[in-house]
């Protein structure tokens, strides 16, 4: 089945995802803060932070 077909079924997962990803986002930037990490690398929390707030959208589109 293709999730695409019917992305109100997967409503709940969303939340979850929204969680790890902002949650993974974040961990970067506070990383690269504290000199402890490259500015190269936090183009991929960038990225996961991107998708959090895609799957907010798609929650927000989904409305049941």
């Amino acid at each position: 089945m293709i999730i695409a077909r019917d992305p109100v079924r997967f409503r709940p997962m969303m939340i979850p995802a929204v969680v790890e990803k902002f949650g993974y986002g974040i961990s970067l930037i506070v990383l690269y803060l504290q000199h402890r990490l490259h500015g190269v690398d936090v183009a991929f929390g960038a990225i996961d932070l991107l998708l959090g707030v895609l799957f907010l959208v798609a929650f927000a589109r989904t409305g049941s």
